[in-house]
């Protein structure tokens, strides 16, 4: 999969709270959560970010609680992957299990800035800044995890293998 689209830059540390408010906890509407997706990091980040975005941050994206409403809210948003230094292992399995895709790539962060546009080749592990037409590395996605995300993410896959082998 080729991931293309406008970067929207995050520091270190955020937190899922920042990702999706615990006041909006109240439900678990992928729509609803989309709307308040970032709200606390960057109050405009819904009402500018356009399908296909992608956002890139720092070390430890995704800290804090263990709910699966920060992944469900970045992916109902339309953001199509989250490239950081590093991801609280909590939110990387909850982001593949969500079927959000995510990468790893220590030195793109610090190379680019807010509205830069990316592309992201997720069987290759190679990000591309159109800008320059600079290239980092980032980790590849396995073949198996690819087609979890592809088919929606874990319940989905699953739901899918399923009903291939009633068949």
């Amino acid at each position: 999969m080729i991931f293309k689209g406008r970067v929207w830059k995050f520091g270190d540390n955020i937190d899922t709270d920042a990702i999706i408010p615990a006041r909006y906890l109240t439900t678990s509407d992928p729509q609803e959560l989309a709307k308040h997706c970032m709200e606390d990091a960057n109050p405009t980040f819904v009402t500018k970010m356009k399908p296909g975005d992608i956002i890139v941050g720092g070390e430890n994206f995704g800290c804090g609680s263990s709910r699966e409403h920060a992944p469900i809210a970045i992916k109902a948003a339309g953001i199509s992957c989250v490239v950081v230094k590093s991801f609280a292992r909590i939110f990387y399995r909850n982001a593949f299990n969500m079927g959000l895709p995510i990468f790893e790539s220590r030195e793109l962060g610090d190379a680019i800035q807010d509205g830069d546009e990316i592309s992201v080749d997720s069987a290759k592990g190679i990000i591309t800044v159109t800008k320059g037409n600079k290239i980092f590395k980032s980790n590849s996605i396995p073949l198996f995890m690819e087609q979890l995300i592809a088919d929606g993410g874990l319940m989905k896959h699953i739901g899918k293998k399923r009903k291939e082998s009633r068949v």
